[in-house]
């Protein structure tokens, strides 16, 4: 047969499969969830682990004792792994029990007790595997051994045990050990008692022993954390600190079990990236099966998950949002969740409408294709996207995307009380100059509000009007807030030392210096605009850029001058954000807090002190207002936005329900793989007629040549025989 219409007919054939489809063909109408990430995760050991891209990934693997209601509003704290809420009891200098609603300058400790539910199970691992005898297969591992290990699942037995209090109080004692450098350890230690003489201890026997030997915690007793029986702990308290039940429901306090600590210190695992940080090890429900970052990772139902199930009430609203309709039903409804690295926004977005991925931001490129406001300024999706069966679902996130100052550098910080003032005239001329309003316009779509402060709306702090404006920047006119002049930009800058951008003691231009991480060609506009920001004022900027594993390694060694950076709520108190800006949270040096900035105000500091230790009061909230005008003065940050989050789901995307403080929230939600399936085809039908017609034209312009040629030939053989 003609090769042509061998190959016409071949396309004919194929014309029922989906060409572009980037899965497994034998993953069609399976139970999984698609979705897609940026920035690779640095850690997933929740000692350390502290950012939003990894905690997308902790926290459906690690269980701390508590968690947030999924649906009820305001946010409303529910145990997890514990039987019931933690009792919180208040004792003085002499032990002698206090009331509850005691004083806190009366108070000397607070202890939690937590009580676990019982039939709780880890996932599969290797360092519970043990042989007919009992002992550890996997914890003494040889060279011979490891020859034949690339990565975790290449240990042939896996095995499991139940959850106990030993667990979390070993995860506790890490936050102080010497070699992970824990984010909050600095936070920490300023209350659970002994925490910090146990980091002195630890640091001590650290360095008495061979640097990659194995600290086995349970060998070293930490006086503010007691086992009152297997499934029973008490966590003990300096003072009175109400955010501290906040910070039981954050991976930091996730049970870390001793035989995971002690398989991951061998020798030579390390090298092959068998660790905790690159496989985590938890209750639950989902583990991570595949870890390659720069491709793919992939979440798997955990087995072993003990039986929880998805709420039977919620708000007023929920039931008639279809909510309610998996009351009751045992959780997780997904079986596997595929992450696949997109760097750039454009094939994320195609591929979402593509349904490729199940939901998708939106991109300020794709906005106006995704969005329309309606007559009232309510935002709703396009007629196209209606069409497809995308929905919109927005929040105003408790978040804030700011750009910060490094303190410790002489020129925008100050080193001498002369060049702080010189620097904080400095910081508050850029304050002026850098147009918010104007950013969060054409670069997010008007899905923002131009920040005053740190802490975002929704949270107590933050006010309205006149009252909440931040002077130093703005002028309250014409019933609102109006941005200062560059002409007030540049006249701080002269009182600095700068006029007209030249320092007046060299004689040269002003250069600063601006860290962000890697970005993609789409982000090129932002980096130009922020460029154009500061020229209005005669500054020169150069941006350094670097990928964000490298960015934070130069913010925790304080070698950044300014940088961008963002904090999601942890939970809804001020403190929360307030904290990012105390003192002894200074994230260079030794402190590794989360005090990026590294400003230093003994005023800010006292006062921090002492709201931290209160309840929601009057009082407490006039506090937050000096502190907050406190930091407007000092500026050290540009205060940047607050977000609004716009995110779109395809129709088979069940059981959505915004929640910004809560990340363990896929185990609630449902996919319907079947129309998935289905839309996927009607949507992705590869056209095959022009392939086909152009096949057929090319065959037709050779039907003459072929004809010329035979006849050709024939006359030459009819030669030939005459001859």
């Amino acid at each position: 047969m003609n090769p042509l219409i061998v190959l016409i007919l071949f396309l004919t054939a194929c014309s029922g499969t989906i060409w572009n489809n980037p899965y497994p063909s034998g993953d069609s109408g399976k139970n999984i969830l698609y979705n897609a990430f940026a920035e690779r995760p640095k850690h997933l050991d929740p000692v350390q682990s502290y950012s939003s891209n990894e905690i997308l990934f902790t926290a459906q693997i690690y269980q701390p004792p508590l968690q947030y209601h999924y649906l009820k509003r305001p946010f409303t704290f529910i145990p997890q792994t514990v039987n019931k809420m933690p009792v919180v009891q208040y004792f003085d200098e002499q032990g002698n029990l206090l009331p509850t609603d005691n004083e806190s300058a009366d108070i000397a400790y607070s202890v939690y007790e937590l009580s676990l539910k019982q039939g709780i199970f880890y996932q599969p691992h290797p360092a519970f595997a043990r042989g007919d005898q009992g002992e550890f297969l996997y914890h003494d591992l040889t060279r011979e051994d490891l020859q034949r290990v690339f990565k975790l699942a290449d240990f042939s037995q896996m095995s499991t045990r139940e959850l106990l209090a030993e667990d979390y109080i070993y995860q506790i004692k890490r936050l102080a050990h010497p070699r992970l450098h824990s984010p909050i350890f600095g936070l920490m230690a300023d209350y659970i008692v002994g925490l910090r003489e146990y980091a002195e201890t630890l640091r001590k026997e650290a360095g008495a022993t061979p640097k990659d030997s194995h600290l086995d915690l349970r060998n070293f007793p930490l006086t503010g954390v007691e086992k009152v029986d297997d499934y029973t702990y008490r966590i003990k308290i300096k003072g009175k600190y109400p955010q501290f039940m906040y910070w039981l429901a954050m991976p930091f306090f996730s049970p870390i079990p001793w035989e995971a600590d002690r398989f991951y210190a061998q020798a030579g695992l390390a090298k092959k990236n068998i660790t905790l940080d690159w496989y985590p090890i938890g209750t639950g429900p989902y583990m991570l099966t595949e870890n390659d970052p720069n491709r793919i990772m992939i979440l798997e139902r955990n087995p072993n998950f003990h039986v929880e199930l998805f709420p039977s009430e919620g708000m007023p609203d929920d039931e008639e949002k279809g909510l309610l309709e998996d009351a009751g039903k045992p959780l997780p409804f997904i079986d596997k969740v595929i992450f696949s690295r997109e760097k750039e926004n454009i094939p994320r977005w195609n591929k979402f409408l593509q349904g490729y991925y199940d939901a998708s931001g939106i991109g300020s490129d794709s906005f106006d294709q995704a969005v329309q406001f309606t007559g009232q300024g309510e935002a709703t999706v396009t007629e196209a996207m209606m069409a497809q069966g995308i929905r919109l679902e927005t929040a105003v996130a408790p978040s804030t995307y700011y750009i910060g100052f490094n303190m410790l550098d002489p020129v925008v910080g100050g080193r001498t009380e002369q060049e702080k003032k010189s620097a904080r005239k400095l910081r508050q001329a850029i304050s002026i100059a850098v147009d918010y309003e104007e950013y969060v316009s054409i670069f997010a779509n008007g899905r923002g509000i131009p920040a005053q402060g740190p802490i975002p709306p929704g949270i107590t702090g933050y006010r309205e009007g006149k009252e909440g404006i931040n002077s130093i920047v703005y002028k309250w006119q014409d019933g609102k807030a109006q941005r200062r002049t560059i002409e007030e930009a540049k006249r701080l800058l002269a009182e600095a030392g700068y006029p007209n951008g030249i320092d007046s003691k060299t004689g040269t231009p002003l250069v600063l210096y601006y860290d962000v991480t890697a970005r993609s060609a789409d982000d090129k506009s932002i980096l130009d605009w922020m460029r154009k920001q500061f020229r209005k004022i005669n500054i020169q900027l150069i941006v350094r850029s670097t990928d964000y594993n490298r960015f934070q390694d130069k913010i925790r060694k304080g070698n950044a001058q300014i940088f961008e950076w963002g904090w999601n709520a942890d939970y809804p108190d001020p403190e929360n954000f307030l904290f990012l800006l105390y003192g002894p949270q200074g994230k260079a040096g030794n402190n590794s807090g989360n005090n990026a900035a590294n400003y230093d105000s003994a005023e800010y500091n006292r006062l921090f002190e002492q709201m931290e230790k209160m309840e929601d009061s009057p009082k407490r909230e006039q506090i937050i207002a000096r502190m907050v005008e406190i930091l407007r003065q000092d500026a050290p940050w540009l205060w940047g936005y607050h977000p609004k989050d716009y995110a779109l789901y395809h129709a088979w995307y069940k059981n959505v329900k915004t929640n910004k403080l809560s990340y363990n929230n896929m185990k609630y939600l449902r996919i319907d793989p079947v129309l998935r399936e289905q839309k996927r085809r009607e949507w992705n039908e590869p056209v095959i007629w022009p392939i086909g017609a152009a096949v057929t034209v090319l065959a037709l312009s050779l039907v003459p040549g072929i004809i010329v040629y035979r006849r050709r030939q024939r006359t030459v053989g009819l030669r030939g025989a005459i001859a």
